[in-house]
């Protein structure tokens, strides 16, 4: 016999929880920063949600292979600096109006973006292939510690290739171009990394949701399981870890042309420290943790750094109060519901 005393419980649209606001919230803070201060003029603000936003991109690719397949790479600024140096060369050799490689292949540089992103993340795409192919036959520490070990040796390549710079890195006089647009403007070229956030968040997303994504979820908690279901789990992981090192050397692309410089500190295990930062701080596979995480990271590196050089160690008491007191990071404290795996 069915229940009428129950309590009426209160209606919510389909798929709209706690979570979906804060991210709804989120998304709405970032672009009001850089709307506010480009109608103000101050293009410093502008500039600073831009770094926030590439810091996010770099984060989703890392929490991609962390949240949905298990693989804490502490690698991932190999991946980062790939995307830079490719931006960097490529705008070298563009200027400098000489080529890369010489005949018979005789390819030169370029200014145009796009080709320039499409390149780095297949030079990244094929570093993770390389380094996943070895990595993904170890877990736990030995995993985390190989792929250490493949960033540092890139970044002493990077260190010792004096035809760009070495140690001194290489800068990039001319911002590279986009079709139609003015990438110059600071607004403007927030607006081109903030839609390509929102691209590789939907693409993430997407991924997770489909039958791939449950597949590397399942290598993720029980390989063995997943194996006796007839699916080997070595070519699923390699794949997300490919995927998510494509996402994080775009991040470096983007990072190369705001700055306008490349240089070895991007391939340093310290930036890959730093993007681990960004996922731990928002939240391991929360879908928009990173960009959280980012803008904690740099609005304390700006703002607290002002104050004194000390500011990492106010950082340090929030990683260790998130991972004490909020498991789901900051977007778990907030939306107070569980990730389910």
């Amino acid at each position: 016999m069915q229940r009428t005393d129950a309590v009426p419980q209160p209606a919510t649209l389909p798929g709209l929880n706690r979570e979906t606001i804060v991210n709804g919230m989120v998304v709405a803070a970032l672009l009001a920063l850089p709307l506010w201060a480009f109608s103000v003029g101050e293009d410093y603000y502008v500039n600073l949600a831009s770094l926030i936003t590439i810091f996010a991109i770099a984060g989703v690719g890392l929490n991609f292979a962390i949240g949905q397949g298990g693989m804490v790479s502490f690698g991932h600024a190999a991946f980062f600096g790939i995307g830079g140096y490719t931006t960097g060369v490529a705008a070298f050799h563009s200027f400098e109006e000489t080529l890369f490689i010489a005949a018979p292949l005789a390819v030169s540089g370029t200014n145009q973006m796009l080709l320039i992103w499409v390149v780095a993340m297949a030079l990244c795409g094929i570093a993770a292939l390389a380094i996943g192919a070895i990595s993904l036959r170890t877990e736990g520490v030995y995993f985390i510690m190989i792929t250490l070990a493949f960033a540092q040796m890139i970044y002493y390549f990077a260190i010792s290739w004096p035809a760009y710079g070495g140690e001194d890195g290489l800068s990039i006089y001319l911002r590279n171009q986009l079709p139609v647009m003015n990438a110059d403007h600071p607004f403007t070229f927030f607006s081109v990394c903030f839609v390509l956030l929102l691209g590789v968040i939907f693409i993430s997303a997407h991924l997770s949701g489909s039958r791939f994504g449950a597949a590397l979820g399942a290598a993720r908690m029980n390989e063995t399981r997943l194996a006796t279901s007839g699916i080997n789990p070595f070519p699923v992981k390699l794949t997300g870890f490919v995927i998510s090192a494509m996402i994080t050397g775009l991040a470096g692309a983007l990072f190369a042309e705001l700055n306008g410089f490349v240089g070895p500190s991007m391939l340093s295990w310290h930036r890959s420290g730093e993007i681990m930062v960004f996922v731990i701080l928002g939240g391991v596979g929360r879908l928009y943790g990173p960009v959280v995480g980012a803008a904690l990271f740099v609005l304390l590196e700006t703002y607290i750094g002002e104050w004194t050089e000390h500011w990492q160690l106010l950082l340090g008491f929030a990683l260790l109060g998130v991972v004490l007191f909020a498991r789901g990071g900051v977007v778990g404290l907030i939306a107070g519901k569980p990730r389910h795996d």
